[in-house]
C-alpha cells in the first residue's frame, strides 16, 4: 500500500480479543496473544488490524459498554501491552486500528455514576435523562436494539434514561457541547498514542431527537432487519428520532477535523439506519469520516442480483467517498453458514474472501474467515451473550461467530491452557491453522496467495466498478484504472455454471487457488462457487 491514504483498498483483519489467543490460562484472550500473533497476521497479506474493545469494562456487552476510555481492561493485560503491541505492528508493516464506542458507556463509567446521583451535579446532563409521563410509563415508545423498551427508571433522579442498546449501556447526550468535546479528547488520547484509526462503533446513534418524538409504527411485511433477531420489537418501528439525526453531521466533521492534525489516520464508521447505504453516502462526504461500513452484506441474501444491486445503489450516491465492506464480524453468523446452505465447504470459503476483496472499497476480513471456518451451534447452557440469551432459542446471539480462534487441533484449539470462555468445536479444530499450514491447497494458504496477488493489481485496490448483465447465480463486473480493466466473476452456486458473456480479447488472470473458470468464444464457464479473473483487451 501506498504511505498516503493507505487505507483506500486496504484489506483490514479484525481481531476479536477475547478469542484470539489466551496467554495466561484465564479461558480469555489478551493483547500479549495479539502480539504473539501478530506475525501470524502480517504472513496474510493484510494491511491492518481492526482490534475489538479491550478497553475497561464489566463486560455486560463484552467491551462495548466501556467503564475507562483510557485504560485496558485488567483481563486484556496492560496499556504498556497495547503500546507493545503497537511497536510490533508497526514494525511488521500493519497498521493498528480500534474500536471507539462514543454513543454510549456503560453504567459503571464514573460520568454515569455522577450523572445518576441528582439533576443538579455538573454531569446531571451528560446522559439522555426524561422524566415519565403522568401515568409512570416512559416519556416515547423507543425500544431497545437488545429488546424491550429503550428506557431505565432511575429511582435516584425519579427520571428514565435512554438506553438503544442494553440497560447496562446508558447513552450520553450528545446535544451537550461537553460531552462531545469529551469524547473527542478520548479520540485524541488514542491518536497520541500512535493509533492508524478508528472503527467507530454505532456511530449514528450519537444524537437522539432532543423533542423525543415517538417513532411511527412500521408495516408487519416491512419488519425485516440486519444484525437483530426476527422477533425484535426493534424491527416494529421506523427509527427515525432514536438515532441518525441532522445534529451528527457536525460531530463527524469534528472528529475528523480532530484527526487531520494526524498524519494518514483514518476514521471508519460503523452504520446501521433505516437506509444505511444513503447514511454511508452522507458520512463520508468531504471533511467527515473516511469510510463507511454497514450491514448491508451481512444478511442472509446471497444472490448476484442483491450483491450488486447493493453495490450500485451505493456507487450512485457514494460519488466522492469510499466504502468498507464485510461480510463476517463478530455480531453475525459466519459467512460460510450464513451463504453456505448447509455447505460450509472449502470452495465457497475461497470464493467468498475473493469476492469481497474484489469490489470497489476497502475491506474487513474477521478472524476466522482465512481458514473457513462455519458458525459454532453454542448450546444454551454454555450462551454467554446476553441478545442470545434473551431471544433464544428463536435467535440464539452472537456467540456462534465469537468461538476462539483455533491454532492447533490439540485441546481448545490451542486457545488457552484454562477452560475457554466460548467452546472450541471439532470442525473447527480440523480447520485450525497448524492443520491448514503446510497444504498449498487450503484455505488459509489461498487467501493468502490471493491478498498478495491483489497488491499487486491497482484496479482491484483503487479502480472504479461496473457491473455486467449475467443471469443468477453467477456476478460480474469489471473493475478498471488508468485503462487497465479487470474482469471478475463469480459463480455462487454449488453446481457448475455457463452464460454467454460477450467481451471482445480477454486474457485470463492466475489469482492464485481462486480463478478456475474460463472465457471461451463468448461464454463463461464456472465450476462450483468458481471464479474468473481477466484483463481486457
Amino acid at each position: 500500500m501506498t504511505t498516503m491514504r493507505w487505507w483506500r483498498g486496504a484489506v483490514i483483519y479484525q481481531i476479536y480479543p477475547r478469542s484470539f489467543l489466551d496467554t495466561n490460562g484465564d479461558g480469555i484472550g489478551d493483547l500479549p496473544g495479539i502480539v504473539e500473533k501478530l506475525d501470524y497476521i502480517a504472513s496474510l497479506g493484510v494491511d491492518a488490524i481492526w482490534v475489538s474493545p479491550f478497553f475497561r469494562s464489566p463486560m455486560a456487552d463484552f467491551g462495548y459498554d466501556i467503564a475507562d476510555y483510557r485504560d485496558v481492561d485488567p483481563m486484556f493485560g496492560t496499556l504498556e501491552d497495547f503500546d507493545r503491541l503497537l511497536a510490533k505492528a508497526h514494525a511488521l508493516g500493519l497498521k493498528v486500528m480500534i474500536d471507539q464506542v462514543l454513543s454510549h458507556t456503560s453504567i459503571e463509567h464514573e460520568w454515569f455514576k455522577e450523572s445518576r446521583a441528582s439533576r443538579d451535579n455538573p454531569k446531571a446532563d451528560w446522559y439522555v435523562w426524561a422524566d415519565a409521563k403522568p401515568d409512570g410509563t416512559p416519556p416515547n415508545n423507543w425500544m431497545s436494539l437488545f429488546g424491550g423498551v429503550a428506557w431505565q427508571w432511575e429511582p435516584r433522579r425519579r427520571q428514565y434514561f435512554l438506553h438503544n442498546f442494553l440497560a447496562s449501556q446508558p447513552d450520553l447526550n450528545f446535544h451537550n457541547p461537553a460531552v462531545r468535546q469529551a469524547q473527542l479528547d478520548n479520540v485524541k488520547f488514542w491518536l497520541d498514542r500512535g493509533v492508524d484509526g478508528f472503527r467507530l462503533d454505532a456511530i449514528n446513534f450519537c444524537f437522539h431527537d432532543a423533542q423525543l418524538r415517538d417513532n411511527p409504527p412500521k408495516p408487519e411485511a416491512l419488519r425485516v432487519g440486519r444484525g437483530f433477531a426476527p422477533d425484535n420489537p426493534y424491527a416494529f418501528q421506523y427509527h427515525h428520532y432514536n438515532n441518525t439525526q441532522p445534529q451528527n453531521l457536525a460531530f463527524l466533521e469534528d472528529i475528523r477535523a480532530l484527526m487531520d492534525r494526524y498524519p494518514d489516520v483514518t476514521a471508519l464508521g460503523e452504520i446501521s439506519s433505516e437506509d444505511s447505504l444513503a447514511t454511508m453516502s452522507e458520512y463520508v462526504q468531504p471533511g467527515r469520516l473516511h469510510m463507511g461500513y454497514s450491514f448491508e452484506l451481512l444478511t442472509d441474501d446471497f444472490t448476484a442480483t442483491y450483491i450488486r444491486d447493493t453495490a450500485e445503489r451505493l456507487e450512485a450516491s457514494m460519488v466522492d467517498g469510499w466504502p468498507c465492506w464485510a461480510i463476517s464480524n463478530h455480531d453475525v453468523q459466519r459467512a460460510v453458514t450464513r451463504w453456505g446452505n448447509g455447505d460450509a465447504s472449502d470452495a465457497l470459503a475461497r470464493q467468498l474472501v475473493a469476492l469481497v476483496c474484489s469490489l470497489r472499497g476497502s475491506v474487513c476480513l474477521y478472524q476466522g474467515e482465512e481458514l473457513g471456518l462455519p458458525e459454532v451451534d453454542v448450546p444454551y447452557e454454555l450462551l454467554q451473550d446476553p441478545y442470545g440469551r434473551t431471544f433464544w432459542p428463536n435467535f440464539k446471539g452472537r456467540d456462534g461467530c465469537r468461538t476462539p480462534m483455533p491454532w492447533t487441533d490439540g485441546e481448545h484449539g490451542g486457545f488457552t491452557g484454562g477452560a475457554p470462555w466460548l467452546p472450541v468445536v471439532g470442525t473447527h479444530r480440523s480447520r485450525s491453522v497448524s492443520r491448514q499450514e503446510n497444504n498449498a491447497a487450503s484455505v488459509l494458504n489461498t487467501v493468502r496467495a490471493f491478498l498478495r496477488w491483489r497488491r499487486s493489481q491497482p484496479a482491484l485496490t483503487e479502480g472504479g466498478i461496473r457491473f455486467l448483465d449475467t443471469p443468477e447465480p453467477v456476478l460480474a463486473f469489471v473493475r478498471e484504472k488508468a485503462g487497465d480493466r479487470l474482469l471478475a466473476a463469480f459463480n455462487l452456486s454449488a453446481t457448475p455454471v455457463d452464460c454467454s458473456l460477450e467481451l471482445g480479447a480477454v486474457t485470463a488472470l492466475h489469482a492464485p487457488g481462486i480463478a478456475n473458470g474460463r472465457l471461451e468464444s463468448g461464454r463463461l464457464f464456472l465450476p462450483a462457487h468458481g471464479a474468473l479473473y481477466a484483463t481486457l483487451g
